[in-house]
């Protein structure tokens, strides 16, 4: 038996009431796909999203840059995470029954815990004007989405926030800047559909005292997020050990839903933390670009390999179906 059918049953169950989140995020697809690779199972070349649902995954998470086209931007003269082909993404994610989570990186190349550019057409505002772009282009871009009918079940308001965002006017050093930046970001959000659950995401997930001062910092500045997000990568955020005591701590501190919304190591390891901790606003992981050929899931011609045999079975062991 193909080993993509054996998680059929979980996914079409019936609904958990406790929602569980096995999540890809995919956004180089389209590059991987201009450079003619194709996608396939046992042979069978399949769209990469539906071979990814019929893994086991139930959500999906997209990057967008505000100009990734621009001369300093991540694709110069290309729209490589840009509007347009998010807008095209979201449609192919929609249709296949999946989930989706818009990252907001607010730049137009890749933010991080080690660069959180400003966008180039941002340079020159005052702060209170960086205010006004920062909701309006989120409002801008949820609008576009909402349009076609590919709303985000999710927002993401930056991209690995705990150094700040948006800089120089988004550091740390100024957490009141960080706070108001946050909340223009929220704003922008609410204001296309109050019901979309922002996620605050850090990059600190064995890191726990780094992980409470900035929620904290956050909370008392009344900045409001539905979500804790954190990234795991072991050669920065600690070992398993201590990611699993961060993330029983902050799921049991903070009212919020708690994801480990990037890792790439240590699969099966992760998935498991993340699913047998008690917690019920544990609510699950986002693995990082897993269609990439550097992730050893699928060769360079795009054949599966065994790794993604790991996804069918954590989502039977841990009963993870798809999300209405």
């Amino acid at each position: 038996m193909s080993f993509v059918l054996l998680v059929s049953a979980a996914l079409f169950a019936q609904k958990d009431k406790a929602e569980k989140i096995l999540g890809a995020d995919i956004s180089f697809l389209p590059e991987l796909e201009d450079k003619g690779i194709r996608f396939s199972v046992d042979g069978k070349e399949d769209d990469a999203v539906n071979i990814l649902k019929q893994s086991g995954f139930n959500y999906v998470r997209l990057r967008i840059f505000n100009d990734p086209g621009a001369d300093s931007g991540y694709s110069p003269g290309k729209d490589y995470c840009g509007l347009e082909q998010t807008k095209v993404m979201a449609k192919r994610i929609k249709a296949a029954g999946l989930r989706f989570l818009l990252d907001f990186h607010y730049s137009d190349t890749w933010a991080d815990p080690g660069k959180q550019f400003k966008p180039a057409a941002w340079e020159d505002l005052t702060f209170d004007q960086l205010l006004v772009a920062v909701e309006g282009y989120t409002k801008d871009v949820l609008t576009e989405l909402k349009k076609q009918g590919t709303l985000p079940d999710m927002v993401q308001v930056g991209n690995e926030i705990n150094h700040g965002f948006i800089w120089p006017d988004g550091k740390t050093d100024d957490m009141d800047k960080v706070a108001a930046l946050f909340k223009a970001g929220t704003n922008g959000v609410k204001a296309v559909d109050r019901a979309i659950p922002v996620m605050l995401h850090i990059a600190c997930g064995g890191q726990n005292a780094a992980s409470r001062w900035f929620i904290d910092n956050m909370l008392q500045r009344n900045a409001t997020f539905d979500v804790i997000g954190q990234s795991y990568y072991p050669q920065w955020h600690g070992t398993l050990d201590s990611l699993k005591y961060n993330l029983e701590d902050l799921s049991k501190r903070y009212k919020q839903d708690v994801v480990v919304v990037e890792y790439t190591y240590k699969k099966t390891e992760v998935n498991d933390i993340a699913f047998s901790l008690p917690a019920k606003n544990l609510k699950g992981t986002f693995i990082w670009e897993p269609l990439n050929t550097w992730e050893f899931i699928f060769e360079q011609d795009g054949k599966a390999n065994d790794l993604l045999k790991l996804y069918p079975a954590i989502a039977n062991k841990y009963n993870i179906r798809l999300l209405k």
